[in-house]
């Protein structure tokens, strides 16, 4: 049923039956893809805590990743100014796109000088590790990695930390960057080889503040 009155704490579906909903990664910031909501999937998303669209091809509700297994868990709900558009930010539980990848926003049109921004990179990589040591493909360093035990994994860690203490101790700036990375990269396999995600690590940093 469409919701009829105006309600300043609500998206403004007493004037449109769907509002258009970008979901956004509430960890790294990226944009995950672009759904429609009624009142009914709304008002679902907030009271289940996943999110729900109304499909448009289907004519019906429907929860993200009830056939997949993809969800996305609701962090928060936002609409602008105009109440016409809403802003999710959620954690997915795997990736969004329909073909795989982390999001349905892959095919690029332009792309501007230098890197892409530092918080999308981190999540797309710890994302790709987990699918590696999932799937464990043929010719996959991390595959290969995962078939040599979690010691192993760890004894990298050590290796690169090593190297780094070297590159800083010797003060070689590109040697610092790229050992950086590779103690990063490998601490990020062993989070997820031990069930952990980057959000404990930043969670305990979070603790440190104080």
């Amino acid at each position: 049923m469409t919701d009829t009155s105006a309600d300043a704490t609500r998206p403004a579906f007493h004037q449109h039956d769907l509002i258009p909903a970008i979901v956004q990664d509430a960890r790294s910031g990226q944009v995950l893809m672009l759904g429609y909501m009624n009142a009914e999937s709304y008002d679902r998303t907030l009271s289940d805590g996943e999110v729900w669209f109304w499909s448009r091809s289907r004519n019906r509700l429907w929860r993200k990743g009830e056939s997949s297994g993809n969800v996305l868990k609701l962090r928060a709900v936002r609409f602008d100014c105009d109440a016409d558009t809403i802003l999710v930010l959620a954690d997915p539980a795997g990736p969004t796109c329909h073909t795989g990848a982390v999001s349905c926003f892959y095919t690029s049109a332009y792309e501007a000088d230098g890197p892409p921004p530092s918080p999308e990179v981190a999540a797309e990589l710890y994302a790709t590790i987990r699918q590696r040591l999932t799937e464990r493909p043929e010719g996959s360093y991390i595959a290969k990695l995962a078939a040599r035990g979690v010691e192993r994994m760890a004894q990298k860690v050590g290796e690169e930390a090593t190297e780094v203490v070297i590159a800083g101790v010797t003060r070689n700036r590109a040697d610092l960057i790229t050992e950086t990375a590779d103690l990063w990269f490998h601490s990020l396999v062993l989070l997820a080889e031990s069930g952990l995600t980057p959000d404990d690590v930043w969670a305990e940093l979070a603790q440190r503040r104080r």
